[in-house]
């Protein structure tokens, strides 16, 4: 009777989303406490460190000189980011303050994602099954760490919320979700490809209706007011030069991905010089392979239930990922709560788990060491970045044919 008292507390404690909530977001707001982000002798400490957060600053100081975003300079993002940093640096210039409330905000977004996969994961598999991977994620340190990073959080919480209402069978909402996403960085738009396999071409089109819609409303205004300055915010990611990637080994580009200096955001000009060498192998022939790949999977895919749906999304988002010129390591922010949600089991995590430490061995433990050469991997720092970057391309790859073979399994149709 003891241990069967025993079972029933523990189920109801590990059951009770309150208490999950407030130890994920009580975890996060203890840790800016006790590492408060700060700049001291143009030094950045705290959880901020070796993020981005001090970029986004640097950017939202232009503000402070009268000069608007999309106006007066150029983003390599769309525009919802920075108008949000230019909004918080008008209410916290110091540095410490915008840092602070800007990492409030995203862990808000981040509780958002932690609620969305446990929804999914509760429709996709069963309610336990979608509490449990709530606890995974909230322990998982990438989505912690991210947080304090840079924004890729808010990215996939429209990822998920889209995801969510397109699995709900709310279109109009779905494509809103994914319009935000997208004015917020291009991959939630990836989810078109889903609602296109796994909805009737009717649904299908008011999505994408929606979605392009309401995307190219926002950027109107911004084309009409200036389009040099807009225009970069559609282009740059697709200009740079190749970054921590199997075309970067190829290219010799042994660097992160980068813009130049804070001032080359004055000049539209100057987002489209290349920060490297140029591409070996073009960037019409990969995307054209990633296409090639893509046609392939929608064609074949035999699974239309929601894992079905929930899994192409996935395997779509990864292959994105692997033509892609470069490689981010806040992507795994995005990858993360797909893959829980389609092997919510043991491998699956602990492939997270090896994703992630790749991701962290890199970078920042590898980067961290070039500050004598500016950013650059050479000598004794070579071979452990090249095994490092194949070993997470392989990582990705299994992952892309561990989706496939889940979605030529036999699943209930579900077109509507």
């Amino acid at each position: 009777m003891s241990r069967s008292n025993d079972a029933i507390r523990l189920a109801a404690l590990l059951g009770d989303l309150r208490l999950l909530l407030v130890l994920f977001v009580g975890f996060r707001v203890a840790l800016l406490l006790a590492y408060e982000p700060l700049i001291v002798n143009e030094i950045e400490r705290g959880l901020t460190a070796q993020g981005d957060y001090a970029y986004y600053h640097a950017l939202a100081q232009l503000t402070g000189r009268g000069l608007l975003p999309f106006r007066d300079w150029w983003s390599e993002f769309p525009p919802v980011w920075s108008f949000v940093i230019a909004g918080v640096y008008a209410v916290q210039p110091a540095y410490g303050a915008f840092a602070t409330l800007i990492g409030l905000l995203l862990l808000l977004a981040d509780a958002g994602n932690l609620l969305l996969i446990r929804r999914i994961g509760g429709r996709l598999h069963s309610a336990g099954v979608g509490m449990a991977l709530a606890w995974v994620y909230a322990l998982l340190a990438a989505p912690l760490v991210f947080v304090w990073w840079n924004f890729e959080v808010l990215v996939a919480f429209f990822l998920l919320l889209g995801l969510w209402w397109l699995l709900e069978g709310r279109v109009i909402r779905s494509g809103a979700a994914i319009a935000l996403g997208a004015l917020t960085k291009f991959t939630p738009a990836l989810l078109l490809g889903a609602a296109w396999r796994f909805r009737s071409a009717g649904t299908a089109l008011r999505f994408t209706a929606v979605a392009f819609g309401l995307f190219a409303l926002a950027y109107l205004p911004l084309l009409a007011q200036n389009a040099a300055m807009t225009l970069p915010s559609l282009t740059a990611q697709f200009g740079k030069a190749s970054y921590q990637t199997v075309w970067a080994l190829i290219d010799g580009n042994y660097t992160t991905g980068n813009f130049g200096s804070l001032e080359s955001h004055l000049d539209p000009a100057q987002a489209g010089e290349l920060q490297g060498n140029p591409a070996r192998v073009p960037g019409w022939l990969r995307l054209g392979a990633a296409l090639f790949v893509g046609a392939l999977v929608f064609a074949r895919t035999r699974r239309f239930d929601d894992t079905g749906l929930v899994a192409f999304a996935a395997i779509t988002l990864l292959i994105f990922f692997l033509q892609a010129q470069g490689w981010s390591p806040q992507w795994l922010v995005q990858i993360i709560p797909l893959i829980l949600l389609v092997f919510p089991n043991r491998t699956g995590v602990m492939v997270l788990v090896m994703l992630t430490l790749v991701t962290f061995a890199e970078y920042p433990l590898l980067f961290i060491r070039t500050g004598s050469t500016g950013g650059y991997i050479s000598g004794a720092l070579m071979p452990p970045f090249v095994a490092l970057v194949l070993a997470r391309t392989a990582l990705l790859v299994g992952l892309c044919a561990a989706l496939y073979r889940k979605l030529r399994q036999e699943g209930a149709p579900l077109l509507t």
